[in-house]
């Protein structure tokens, strides 16, 4: 099942809207892309909200690697591929390979995916970066016509103003890699960069890869 154009525009304004109640969004930073040529987009990840946060601050359309977990209830999984989810099975390479493979044509079309390098909640720091899948890009980069743009996005959630949450989103400049063995040093420089952009102190930057 492919992503629904209608369904993911609908699903994000109602979520523009909802969010607009609740939440104050300050946003800095390039969010407009050019339609041509596949970005990977790689934002701080501490609650559900950063997702549909995500898709709000992003002009373009986005596809979200998940985890499979997540796919597993049929309406619940038929609305999150509708929506542009890409399911990942951390357990089985074999899925995980076959999943892939569809988030590389993607990009080889141009797509916009998005992708959370910590793999899961990390609350007020910076956790660690998971390099696997941005290593398996590297490695089929060349079938490309250019490097791909990996984008950091950092997220800070602040006090409440009334009844609505100050949400800080901050854009990074892009980084690029060359080859398959620099996916460890990208991603170290995408926890650093995103550390920067969410204002963490030195000491809430525990990173590793």
């Amino acid at each position: 099942m492919k992503r629904s154009s209608f369904v993911y525009s609908v699903t994000r304004e109602v979520a523009r809207w909802v969010f607009s109640l609740f939440y104050r969004l300050e946003i800095e930073g390039e969010r407009s892309f050019s339609a041509e040529g596949p970005k990977v987009i790689l934002p701080k990840h501490q609650y559900w909200t950063d997702i549909p946060i995500v898709s709000i601050v992003f002009k373009p359309m986005l596809h979200f690697v998940a985890k499979i977990e997540l796919f597993k209830f049929p309406l619940a999984g038929s609305f999150l591929f509708l929506t542009g989810g890409i399911p990942v099975n951390r357990e089985n390479s074999i899925r995980t390979f076959e999943s892939f493979k569809y988030l590389f044509s993607l990009l080889k079309a141009g797509e916009k995916i998005v992708i959370f390098p910590e793999g899961t909640y990390v609350r007020n720091s910076i956790g660690r970066g998971k390099s696997r899948l941005l290593q398996m890009i590297l490695k089929s980069q060349s079938d490309l016509k250019g490097p791909i743009p990996f984008i950091p996005v950092g997220i800070r959630y602040g006090g409440r103003e009334g009844w609505r949450r100050r949400v800080e989103v901050r854009i990074g400049p892009p980084l690029f890699a060359e080859k398959e063995s620099d996916a460890v040093s990208l991603t170290q420089r995408a926890m650093e960069e995103i550390g920067s952009l969410c204002r963490f102190s030195d000491a809430n930057r525990r990173q590793g890869i």
